[in-house]
């Protein structure tokens, strides 16, 4: 049985931020806070710095790191987004062939009523946003989707600096639907408006038969994550995000 490392002892006291020319700081006494990969976490704004400072502030006298979400997304986004950019465009791309909101019910018919009213704006919206209309079809076999569609989102991925696909790429995961995804990062719907879209048809269903633990669980971490991908893009500085 593999032993379970102990909480690293929290070993500073003070926690500041200091704009530097190359970004935000978050030092700890008087050491800036680095990732695990030993990159100085350099935040593009100052919102988000003192947001992470607020993290390292509430620590426990023992490191919890699950209490610093923010700080594990900007370690993603310094360290791991540039090194596999290309693969993170391309798997948010997929999304579009297998759309969430683009694959509706027919039966029952009350399904497929809440289907339209809540997708379908978001459909619509993201077709306008990005000249990137999407094809809705009934059940779950994969439509084909127009290629000048997908050109079109890979262009507004591409578009995107390393900390907005950061966040969007945590959106989508939890979403399970770029389009939901994208009107979360950009303010166009809140995280427990994504949630319910991105929960419908469980949602569904659990009005119908009630929840079990484990789908508790699972709806639970993803309003958390949903929180995240919303609170991460909040605190960004403003620019040209994909909307």
């Amino acid at each position: 049985m593999s032993e379970t490392r102990p909480p690293v002892r929290r070993p500073y006291e003070n926690v500041r931020v200091e704009a530097r020319d190359d970004g935000h700081l978050v030092l700890l006494d008087a050491k800036p806070l680095k990732s695990p990969a030993g990159t100085v976490l350099r935040a593009p704004s100052a919102a988000l710095a003192h947001e992470i400072a607020r993290e390292w502030s509430e620590q426990p006298p023992r490191i919890d790191i699950a209490r610093a979400p923010l700080t594990r997304l900007l370690g993603t986004a310094l360290d791991r987004v540039p090194a596999s950019r290309g693969g993170v465009e391309e798997e948010l791309a997929a999304h579009a062939q297998t759309e969430l909101v683009c694959h509706r019910a027919d039966h029952p018919p009350e399904l497929a009523a809440l289907q339209s009213r809540t997708w379908q704006p978001l459909l619509e919206w993201f077709a306008h946003s990005h000249d990137a209309p999407l094809r809705v079809t009934t059940g779950v076999i994969a439509i084909e989707q127009p290629g000048a569609s997908l050109a079109a989102i890979r262009r507004a991925l591409a578009a995107l600096d390393d900390f907005r696909l950061t966040g969007l790429s945590v959106a989508v995961g939890a979403a399970g639907s770029l389009v939901i995804g994208a009107a979360l990062v950009v303010g166009r719907i809140g995280p427990e408006e994504a949630f319910d879209a991105a929960e419908l048809d469980a949602s569904f269903q659990i009005a119908r038969w009630g929840e079990d633990e484990e789908a508790a669980r699972r709806r639970a971490q993803l309003r958390a994550d949903l929180a995240l991908a919303n609170c991460w893009s909040r605190l960004l500085p403003a620019g040209a995000p994909i909307q």
